[in-house]
């Protein structure tokens, strides 16, 4: 039988609720120490509720929570403050996150490296969402997950060529291709140096690299669709 267990002090980040009963909301929240977190907020939906203007995603909380099973009892939240609301593309951007976070991280499963990661990506948001934002924290969350990419060496153990041309597979590696374009997934060896180091500067690695990421989160969601990534493109057609 799980024993109950009384957490405070939590840093930690809404990443969706919904309604549960008439006056609550069962909330999935990023902790720092405990990672996802499924909690029931008794009363938030009631128009006085103080809980009503500080369960907000993308925002820095602390949270105390109680009980025993998958879904524990919320008992306290605090706004901790420092982060400007999130508007437009880089609201969209914030989604795309959460919706990543919600489809691979497994329920209490700490990654504190990987909830600094997200803190710092958001604060970056704020003025203004980059591509480059997106690649360096999908490669992190990849990393965290135990599916860390392999980018410098192929999948013979030689060293990335820069001048080369490579498929990923997502089981081996980098495998070198005989010329550009003779796979479906063709990525440039500058890419994946580029992607290794975080540097997106060449337009070319930053394109690859956001098609060899989609790849590899395709495969690792089970080809679920994300709905935040369908909705910023009809916006955009629009």
């Amino acid at each position: 039988m799980n024993q109950r267990h009384k957490v405070d002090g939590q840093p930690a980040f809404v990443l969706h609720a919904y309604p549960y009963s008439e006056t609550s909301l069962i909330v999935d929240v990023f902790s720092r120490d405990h990672g996802r977190v499924a909690l029931l907020a008794r009363g938030a939906r009631r128009p006085r509720s103080v809980l009503r203007g500080v369960l907000l995603a993308f925002q820095p909380l602390e949270l105390g929570w109680a009980g025993r099973g998958e879904v524990q009892t919320l008992l306290k939240a605090e706004w901790q403050g420092g982060q400007p609301l999130l508007a437009g593309k880089s609201l969209f951007c914030g989604y795309y996150l959460n919706e990543l976070l919600m489809h691979l991280l497994p329920r209490e499963d700490a990654h504190a490296k990987l909830f600094s990661v997200y803190a710092d990506t958001l604060r970056r948001f704020a003025t203004g969402a980059r591509e480059s934002d997106l690649r360096c924290f999908e490669r992190a969350l990849l990393q965290e997950l135990g599916y860390g990419l392999t980018l410098e060496t192929d999948a013979a153990g030689l060293a990335v060529d820069l001048d080369g041309h490579y498929a990923y597979e997502i089981e081996r590696g980098p495998v070198r291709l005989p010329a550009t374009g003779s796979s479906t997934l063709s990525v440039s060896g500058r890419t994946l140096i580029d992607l290794a180091r975080e540097d997106f500067s060449d337009p070319r690695s930053l394109a690859e690299a956001k098609q060899l990421m989609r790849t590899l989160i395709g495969h690792y969601t089970g080809g679920k669709a994300l709905v935040s990534r369908r909705i910023f493109r009809e916006l955009q057609e629009l």
